[in-house]
């Protein structure tokens, strides 16, 4: 290696280490505030190292919020809709991509016309209709109504096109019936796409805030978005609780992306391939 060579190394590498401080040093202060009291964190200069209020802070929680049930149904809510959802834009990205029938297009362009219409503008009528079915606190309620995802949908049809309809036709020839064709042949090379989207859909809903708002009521129902926001009073707010409460909530996030990192950039670059 030479002295140039060297240098570039060194130069690459004390880059990357800047932008990692950069980037982590956020998480770092909000799991030491998570161990400080209120009074701590807005002292100046801010704490840098670890208190002893960490179960202070989580005994606040669980009293004022039952937080324990409300990790638990946040789970349970973000664990369903990945799967219902990653189910409902699987079928229908295959569905766009391998089907041929009148209209596709037009339907396929009005179904990507929810990527920039504001979601706020539907929250009336879906209230409305939540109400009409009496859902209202209930989890089915936060689940059902973004299953199929226009993100998603799109994500999937544009991965399920690099799918040659070749290895398609051969199965239809051996006399794989359709849904057989579906999860024996299409999906074992979507794994990359499917990581992905799993991502996308589980931290979408987790992090989900405005929707359960609305349709939750009761506090052993709430996620944790809802649970935190409820700590915030107008006179005093306990800071320490509802940064333990978010580190809590970052630990969910952080296993998924681990745990499906290893397809996820090329899940994403599948969803850039034409037909």
């Amino acid at each position: 290696m030479t002295t140039r060579q060297r240098g570039r190394g060194i130069l690459l590498t004390s880059g990357l280490a800047i932008v990692l401080a950069v980037v982590g040093l956020p998480f770092y202060w909000l799991v030491v505030a998570s161990t400080r009291s209120s009074k701590e964190i807005f002292d100046s200069p801010p704490p840098m190292l670890p208190g002893g209020h960490l179960l202070d802070n989580l005994n606040t929680l669980q009293d004022s919020a039952q937080f324990g049930r409300v990790v638990l149904n946040s789970l349970l809510i973000a664990a369903v809709y990945t799967l219902c959802a990653g189910a409902v834009c699987t079928l229908a990205g295959y569905g766009f991509a391998k089907y041929r029938f009148r209209g596709r297009e037009a339907v396929f362009g009005l179904l990507m016309l929810g990527l920039v219409i504001p979601a706020q503008v539907t929250l009336v009528p879906l209230f409305r209709m939540m109400t009409d079915l009496e859902w209202l606190n209930t989890y089915q309620a936060v689940i059902m109504p973004n299953l199929a995802l226009p993100f998603g949908i799109f994500l999937m049809r544009q991965s399920m096109g690099a799918l040659p309809d070749e290895l398609l036709d051969s199965g239809r020839m051996d006399g794989c019936g359709e849904l057989r064709l579906f999860l024996r042949v299409a999906l074992p090379p979507m794994k990359p796409a499917l990581a992905a989207l799993a991502i996308f859909l589980f931290l979408y809903q987790w992090n989900d805030f405005l929707w359960p708002l609305l349709v939750l009521r009761d506090g052993a129902s709430f996620t944790i978005p809802v649970a935190l926001a409820s700590l915030q009073g107008l006179d005093e707010t306990d800071y320490g609780a509802i940064l333990a409460g978010t580190s809590i909530a970052a630990l969910p996030m952080a296993a998924v992306f681990l745990a499906l990192q290893r397809h996820f950039v090329s899940g994403l670059l599948a969803g850039a391939v034409k037909e």
